[in-house]
């Protein structure tokens, strides 16, 4: 026969190990809720050339790259903030709330033809450039500069040293450059018969925004530099 007492002891014991139970059920709840989001994240910040202007969402580059990252790095998302017609300015402007939103381990900067197509200093381009570096820098992640073209009658001149901006930032700062966005599509048009590379064929009417045919050869370009960053 169980005495009183003794009952009374297994109960105490019994509460104790429920107690026990509860707080380590709720130690692996907050766990799991911390855990909540198992993904890392790379942030684009971008103009029309990469959020897609003039395509149907899910066939630009940056939607490809997010399905090509989904079999090789299961874990990253890709967050797009770009926006089409922005320039560096607008870049450096919003770049500060989307590292504290987003917490990016690397940041794809494709900015700066907008700066050209509007006649900005390019100094000023330098410096916003640098300074979104800098920013991505402080925030422990890494930067993938995207240099690219502006049409040819710019001239030579300034088609050469708008190139050399990226170049001179990409080096100062020490983060991967992708030279230009649009080598690997020049490759591959080079490699085709002319009736076949004709630009009516890869960029829209104006001749500046590729179609979907061509955001396959500009995801080329940048991938290596994004494998990097892993």
């Amino acid at each position: 026969m169980i005495s009183p007492d003794s009952l009374a002891l297994e109960q105490h014991s019994l509460a104790k190990a429920q107690l026990h139970r509860r707080d380590f059920n709720r130690f692996l709840l907050g766990s799991v809720a911390l855990g909540s989001n198992p993904f890392v994240t790379l942030l684009v910040l971008g103009d029309s050339l990469s959020a897609e202007y003039g395509l149907a969402r899910g066939t630009g580059w940056v939607a490809l790259m997010q399905s090509k990252l989904a079999s090789t790095h299961p874990t990253t998302q890709v967050i797009n903030a770009s926006i089409s017609g922005d320039t560096t300015s607008g870049g450096l402007s919003r770049l500060p709330h989307l590292l504290k939103l987003h917490k990016p381990f690397a940041v794809v900067i494709e900015l700066g033809a907008n700066d050209a197509l509007q006649g900005l200093d390019l100094k000023v381009t330098h410096s916003n450039l640098t300074q979104m570096a800098l920013m991505i820098k402080e925030a422990h992640a890494k930067t993938v500069l995207v240099g690219t073209q502006v049409p040819p009658n710019y001239g030579v001149e300034y088609n050469r040293a708008f190139t050399q901006v990226f170049v001179q930032v990409a080096k100062e700062q020490r983060v991967d450059l992708v030279p230009s966005l649009f080598s690997a599509l020049s490759a591959h048009l080079k490699s085709l018969p002319p009736r076949e590379a004709q630009l009516d064929q890869w960029f829209q009417a104006d001749h500046l925004h590729p179609l979907k045919e061509a955001h396959p050869y500009l995801l080329e370009a940048v991938w290596p530099a994004i494998q990097k960053t892993f």
